[in-house]
C-alpha cells in the first residue's frame, strides 16, 4: 500500500505567507511549461517576486522554453554537489528559475530522498517570493502528484482536443479523490474561437458533477481561469526560445496571458481587504 505523501495526498502544507500554483496538465504537448514561463513574466510585469520550479524532475523542459544553460541544476543541489542559492538564476523577464536538467531517470520515480529534497527546497525560498509556479510533470505519476500537493493552487492546462481533456478529467479526478481538493482552475490553450474556454469548462464539470465528490459532499468545483487563443506567433516564440511576452506583447496569446496574469493576481494574490 502506498504511503500518503506517495499517492499525492495535501500533507505538505506550503509556507505560511507564500503562494504556491501548481501549473500541471493531464496530458504532455499542451503548452504548459509555455504558460508556465510567460505567467511568470506577465506577474513580474505586475510587480510580484516570482519564482518558476522546474518540477518535470525527469523530462525537465524550462530551460529549453527560456534559452538558458544553467551550470547547477536541482540534480547538483540533491547530490550535495551544489548549494540550492547558487541553482536559482535571473530568466529573461525578470523572474527566478531553478531549474532541473532532463534525462535523470533517478527522479522520474518519487523516492524519500526525491521528497525530502524537494520539501527542503519548497521551504527554504518560498518565503522569499510573492509567488511560486511549480512547472510540473503531466499526467498522474507519484512525482507529479508530490510536487502537486506542496500547492495551494492548481492551475490545469489543457487544449479543446478530446485527448487532453479527457485527461485532464482523469487528472481532476485524482486531486479530488487523493488530495482532497474542493476546487481547480482551467485554462485552455490553443482556443479556437472566443468562449470555448468556458463552454469547456462546463461541460467538464457537468461530468464532474456527475461521476466524482469530495469528502465535503459536494463536486469538485473547476474554475475557467480564461483561454489562450491558437496563434501562429506561440510556434515562432518557441521555436525561437523566446518569451511571448517580452518579443511580441501585443499579439492575441500574449494579450490573453496578460489577462491570465490579471485574474491570478486579483484572485489568488491580492489579500482580501
Amino acid at each position: 500500500m502506498q504511503d500518503a505523501a506517495a499517492s499525492g495526498h495535501l500533507l505538505n502544507p506550503p509556507p505560511s505567507g507564500s503562494r504556491i500554483i501548481a501549473v500541471t496538465s493531464g496530458k504532455g504537448g499542451v503548452g504548459k511549461t509555455f504558460v508556465s514561463a510567460n505567467l511568470a513574466a506577465a506577474l513580474t510585469r505586475r510587480g510580484h517576486r516570482v519564482l518558476v520550479l522546474d518540477a518535470d524532475l525527469g523530462l525537465a523542459n524550462l530551460d529549453v522554453v527560456l534559452n538558458l544553460h544553467p551550470k547547477i541544476t536541482l540534480h547538483d543541489v540533491f547530490t550535495g554537489k551544489a548549494r540550492l542559492d547558487d541553482a536559482v538564476i535571473q530568466a529573461p523577464g525578470g523572474f527566478s528559475v531553478v531549474l532541473a536538467g532532463s534525462g535523470m531517470v533517478e527522479y522520474s520515480r518519487l523516492t524519500p530522498t526525491v521528497r525530502s529534497e524537494f520539501l527542503n527546497v519548497i521551504h527554504t525560498l518560498a518565503p522569499r517570493y510573492d509567488v511560486v509556479l511549480l512547472d510540473t510533470g503531466a499526467g498522474i505519476s507519484d512525482v507529479v502528484l508530490f510536487s502537486v500537493s506542496l500547492a495551494s493552487e492548481v492551475l490545469i492546462v489543457a487544449t479543446p482536443e478530446p485527448t487532453s481533456l479527457t485527461d485532464a478529467y482523469a487528472a481532476i479526478k485524482v486531486l479530488a479523490t487523493q488530495q482532497k481538493r474542493q476546487q481547480v482552475r482551467l485554462v485552455v490553450n490553443q482556443a479556437a474561437r472566443p468562449g470555448d474556454g468556458r463552454a469547456i469548462t462546463g461541460q467538464l464539470q457537468q461530468v464532474l458533477d456527475r461521476f466524482v465528490s469530495t469528502d465535503s459532499g459536494r463536486p469538485l468545483r473547476l474554475i475557467h481561469m480564461g483561454d489562450i487563443p491558437a496563434d501562429p506567433t506561440v510556434r515562432d516564440a518557441v521555436m525561437r526560445r523566446q518569451l511571448l511576452m517580452l518579443h511580441m506583447p501585443g499579439c492575441p496569446a500574449a494579450l490573453a496571458i496578460a489577462q491570465l496574469a490579471a485574474k491570478v493576481d486579483t484572485t489568488l494574490l491580492t489579500p482580501a481587504a
